[in-house]
């Protein structure tokens, strides 16, 4: 069993936690502290299905399965870091905290259609794609791609689209659409 401390924690949503996984400096655990395991068991059936499709892990954090901890089960993903070490930014954090004219602005504006492009070639369905889900991996001082982190899958009664590319794709679009029109409201417009 690991032992996650409160030190460790990284930040919570509104269902989990994520710590720093304390034997690989690389990895984080997240763990379900309200309500039950339905939403990330839904989740990990589609990170399997993913695994089985053999898709590129660049721009997804990769699931690594479950382990026990002192909080209870915990789901343990790769931990996105800039090329200096340190844990990478959410988009939320760059959309709030850089103006327009800001040099990171620009990278990220290429970024965006590239995270688009990742998603449709691999049909990757997320359940939304919001700022606080979706990490800068930064290469170098300010070049860098983004990282979908959290929300991954589908919640439809039956998920047809997980095996329907075309169906995928038209999901993707719909869900990339709203995505921008909630990104409309920041600084990378």
């Amino acid at each position: 069993m690991l032992t996650l401390e409160s030190s460790a924690l990284i930040g919570s949503g509104l269902r989990r936690e994520c710590y720093f996984h304390p034997e690989d400096v690389n990895k984080c655990i997240k763990v379900v502290v309200s309500g039950d395991h339905k939403e990330t068991r839904r989740e990990q059936s589609y990170y399997r299905l993913l695994e089985k499709r053999n898709i590129s892990w660049k721009m997804l954090a990769r699931f690594y399965g479950n382990v026990d901890t002192n909080l209870g089960e915990g789901a343990v993903f790769d931990l996105i870091r800039d090329f200096n070490g340190k844990i990478s930014k959410t988009l939320e954090h760059y959309v709030s905290a850089h103006s327009e004219t800001d040099p990171i602005s620009q990278y990220l504006r290429r970024a965006l259609p590239q995270l688009k492009q990742y998603l449709l070639k691999w049909k990757i369905v997320t359940m939304s794609l919001k700022p606080q889900n979706i990490v800068y991996k930064r290469t170098h001082e300010s070049k860098g791609f983004l990282v979908v982190i959290d929300n991954i899958g589908n919640s439809d009664f039956i998920p047809i689209c997980n095996y329907v590319d075309w169906m995928a794709i038209q999901k993707i679009h719909r869900k990339w659409q709203r995505f921008e029109d909630l990104l409309a409201n920041g600084s990378l417009r």
